[in-house]
């Protein structure tokens, strides 16, 4: 059976150190809104809208010991980033520098007709920022 989706988008969980240093990238620098702050036994689960896709921000009450490991895309195994397509490439990314986050993909051409930009967000989670040129 295939899934049958009730929203044209997912949602995406983020479990991030700091949650003010999240804030900051992702409603302050990249405009996300944010909806609520909902304390969830143990969590406190920061909702921000992009578009139609929520982002959670998850800030454990105990912080767990181990992070994910660094490299981007090519350091470990699972989910090591995600995409958001924009019409103004340029001014994210260097909105982003600017905000003193790190560019790890500065922009290139990745096929005929689209151009990417990989920033990395206070945990150095990947985001990836596509657009069609």
């Amino acid at each position: 059976m295939a899934v049958q989706l009730g929203k044209d988008s997912i949602d995406i969980g983020i479990v991030v150190s700091d949650a003010a240093k999240a804030l900051a990238f992702y409603r302050d620098t990249l405009g996300f809104e944010h909806v609520a702050t909902t304390p969830m036994g143990g969590m406190t689960m920061e909702r921000l809208m992009c578009g139609t896709t929520l982002v959670k921000l998850v800030v454990p009450n105990k912080m767990p010991e181990v992070a994910a490991p660094p490299g981007g895309i090519m350091g470990a195994r699972g989910i090591r980033y995600w995409t958001i397509t924009v019409t103004n490439l340029d001014e994210v990314l260097a909105s982003c520098a600017a905000g003193g986050y790190t560019v790890a993909v500065p922009r290139r051409t990745a096929r005929p007709g689209l151009d990417i930009g990989i920033v990395e967000d206070p945990d150095g989670n990947w985001v990836e920022f596509i657009m069609n040129t």
